[in-house]
């Protein structure tokens, strides 16, 4: 008889204080601009301050925080300006992966769509808005990931990572993740009808209200000059 043996790969400690600090910045326990003392996350931990400090590198690189010189990291602050910038980028990248997806989407994902909605609306309506956080990033990267581009996915995670930290308070309220819903079901029904131009477009719109909905809860309506 032929053996399938899967061993589940060990989290590493590194991993584990990576995804737990994560989890605390998303979740609006440490507010942007605020200090991340390594010595108090690894004692809250119970670990040494080799894997925090590795930990908090990797979310360096993922855009959540920011190194200063001699002290250590902070919560990464944006300007209003670098939204307007991420949100351009992210339209032209995420406009690309929807064209080559409708070429190229299988029937397999346009399924896994149609149920990251149906439980993304079910979540919300039950009253877990917070719920959509994951249903959001898992609609974009099933889209871009259509496209069979491995590259272009990166790119998207990374720029669709900056924007989070801004975008989590909106995300939280019902009728912000019930809006986004809309645009994601807008943009599925252009895939499916094989419309690159109008996938193009709802990418667009969509991308529009996020832009608008940080401006309006991260910003409160107070648009920055460029230097």
């Amino acid at each position: 008889m032929e053996l399938n043996l899967i061993i589940p790969k060990p989290v590493s400690i590194r991993e584990k204080v990576y995804l737990a600090v994560r989890e605390q910045i998303l979740g609006g326990r440490f507010s942007p601009g605020e200090r991340i003392v390594e010595t108090k996350i690894a004692k809250a931990i119970q670990t040494s301050r080799t894997p925090v400090r590795e930990a908090l590198h990797m979310l360096e690189r993922e855009g959540l925080l920011e190194a200063i010189p001699r002290v250590g990291y902070s919560v990464r602050q944006i300007s209003w300006d670098e939204v307007e910038e991420i949100c351009e980028i992210r339209a032209v990248n995420e406009s690309l992966a929807a064209r080559w997806a409708v070429e190229r989407i299988t029937d397999v994902e346009l399924r896994a769509l149609e149920e990251n909605l149906e439980t993304a609306e079910r979540e919300v309506l039950a009253g877990k808005p917070k719920a959509f956080v994951d249903r959001d990033a898992e609609f974009h990267e099933i889209l871009v990931g259509a496209s069979g581009s491995v590259r272009l996915l990166e790119l998207c995670q990374v720029l669709r990572r900056h924007m989070l930290l801004y975008r989590i308070e909106s995300l939280y309220l019902p009728e912000t993740a019930l809006g986004a819903i809309k645009g994601h079901r807008a943009i599925l029904n252009c895939v499916k009808k094989r419309d690159p131009r109008g996938a193009e477009i709802a990418i667009r719109e969509h991308l529009e209200m996020s832009k608008q909905s940080i401006r309006r809860y991260a910003f409160k309506g107070k648009k920055r000059k460029r230097d």
